[in-house]
């Protein structure tokens, strides 16, 4: 699969963090498996697993906002990765670029870029 060992966790599963490949901006968090990152590897887009749903999944399958993998990055300890990506629309399914779009005080910082409910009908 990979030339590095990657440290899953007990439910073999790794973070991976999205971010924007030009502008650097952190754009989500989501976990993936082997199987994720292999499809995610052969097809160049961004694949991950849901937790809630215990699926894999391709980002952007329904919204079309696919994420175009530009660079993939593992951490030193092999346990998360970096996905470094070509962001087709917004990220989150909120309709924000960004998953992280507020602050802990409840301030909006980010800027909504699709409504959802047209694109999640």
């Amino acid at each position: 699969m990979t030339d590095i060992d990657l440290a899953f966790d007990e439910h073999e599963r790794l973070p991976a963090v999205a971010q924007d490949a030009d502008s650097g901006e952190v754009l989500m968090l989501a976990y993936v498996t082997s199987e994720a990152v292999e499809r995610t590897r052969e097809t160049g887009f961004a694949h991950y697993y849901s937790r809630s749903r215990e699926e894999l999944w391709k980002k952007g399958g329904s919204s079309g906002h696919v994420q175009a993998i530009e660079e993939i990055r593992v951490d030193c300890d092999g346990d998360a990765l970096l996905y470094l990506v070509d962001q087709e629309g917004g990220a989150c399914h909120t309709g924000y670029e960004s998953c992280f779009y507020r602050t802990v005080d409840g301030e909006t910082v980010g800027e909504q870029v699709f409504d959802p409910d047209e694109v999640y009908e």
